[in-house]
């Protein structure tokens, strides 16, 4: 019972504490509209805000990943202190209508915060449930899905009542705002940081790279293939979730609130049922086999029915859903994929290195469509993209990463 008891306290609780933190940061919708307007800028150029924490994400849990493997505890810490200061940050430089200033601190201080406090509780999870990898590292990225569903009336509450033509009545509450949750979230991640601990009985083993140096690993063909895939997947997801308001909008459907809880949902969901699922096969590269497969299934079935043109709102809404449940799924099936191939050892490290995938995708997804949609201005042309994306990640996934049996468990990182 006390083992079943430190399971939840000393690992799945910190994580869902510091990951329903750090997964505010896709709160951005809700926020780049009144910052604009409030330091009076382009709603374009303070966008780069969002796309720069992403960027900053990756690349942090990139290069901390050896802090992680070290010092759990100094590197929760970190993320605590640069997540908060960097909310707080932005909150004092949206008050000085500074766009640099919201650049530095939303963009690179947050998403240094939001890189190592989500590499963070990784390892612990996967070493309290060694038999259900899975579920626990499902657990936590779940809980960084759920963030903008938890926090999204919250913040709308917060910023009080809206004007006839949607500005704030009071704008002053935007700034304030910042400052609010710079204080909530600190708590929190500052007491998950307090629980996070590894089990008594995991030995830390130092091994020697014979020479090598960490990023070595991308001379690593399944590394590569892993890094790719994971690429694609996150660059077709955000591709088509960046449009998701626009287009509901562009074929007449009314109740897109609604409809974004629902794919949050099912992005959370996702998230939590492919890695849960993973656990009982015998190779996990078979879920995203299974991710791509059904994302190419939807995408290619709304383009046969031309959903987007002929309006089919339960298509398009279907097909949300998936892509959703997919992008999820990819992120939270991905280290204990990478503990199979790599070993336990030094997951924090490599699982760092592969998130760098999520830095260069987040400056790819959004502007992808973007472009195509300047450009042409057709929706099927992102579905058209997506869709041969897809299909290169289905043939890395299916062909290129199969495990061979005597490597299911573990491959090699040196050759």
């Amino acid at each position: 019972m006390n083992n079943i008891e430190n399971k939840w306290m000393r690992a799945a609780v910190p994580a869902l504490l510091i990951h329903c933190s750090i997964g505010t940061v896709y709160c951005w919708s809700l926020l780049k509209g009144g910052i604009a307007e409030y330091i009076g800028r382009p709603l374009p150029e303070v966008e780069w805000a969002f796309s720069l924490a992403i960027f900053c994400l990756g690349m942090s849990a990139a290069f901390a990943g050896k802090i992680v493997e070290k010092d759990i505890h100094k590197a929760s810490l970190i993320a605590a202190v640069c997540f908060a200061s960097g909310m707080a940050g932005t909150g004092f430089f949206i008050q000085q209508k500074s766009l640099i200033g919201i650049f530095l601190t939303y963009g690179v201080l947050m998403g240094i915060g939001c890189g190592i406090g989500y590499l963070s509780p990784v390892k612990t999870l996967m070493l309290w449930f060694k038999d259900n990898k899975g579920l626990a590292t499902g657990i936590a990225v779940a809980g960084f899905g759920l963030a903008k569903v938890i926090a999204s009336p919250i913040i709308q509450t917060l910023l009080g009542a809206t004007n006839a033509d949607g500005t704030m009545v009071d704008p002053t509450r935007l700034y304030k705002l910042f400052y609010i949750l710079a204080v909530a979230y600190f708590i929190m991640m500052f007491i998950g940081h307090l629980l996070l601990k590894k089990p008594a009985d995991w030995v830390e083993v130092t091994t020697k790279t014979e020479g090598g140096h960490t990023l070595d690993i991308f001379k690593n063909r399944t590394f590569i293939g892993i890094w790719v895939m994971f690429y694609l997947n996150i660059t077709c997801g955000l591709a088509l979730i960046s449009q998701e308001k626009d287009l509901l909008h562009f074929i007449g459907f009314g109740a897109i609130a609604t409809i974004s809880s629902l794919t949050a949902i099912f992005n959370a969901s996702g998230r939590l049922a492919f890695s849960a699922f993973g656990d009982r096969l015998k190779d996990r590269n078979t879920i995203y086999i299974w991710i791509f497969g059904l994302s190419i299934a939807g995408t290619a079935i709304t383009l046969l029915a031309n959903g987007v043109n002929n309006a089919i709102a339960p298509l398009i809404i279907l097909l949300l859903c998936v892509i959703n449940a997919g992008y999820g799924g990819g992120f939270s099936s991905l280290p204990p994929l990478l503990a199979d191939r790599f070993g336990m050892n030094t997951i924090s490290t490599v699982h760092g290195l592969a998130l760098s995938a999520w830095a260069f995708a987040g400056l790819s997804g959004n502007q992808l469509s973007a472009f195509i949609i300047a450009k042409t201005g057709s929706y099927n042309n992102i579905l058209y993209a997506i869709l041969a994306m897809y299909a290169v990640a289905f043939f890395i996934s299916a062909f290129l990463l199969r495990a061979k049996p005597d490597e299911k468990r573990r491959h090699p990182v040196h050759h």
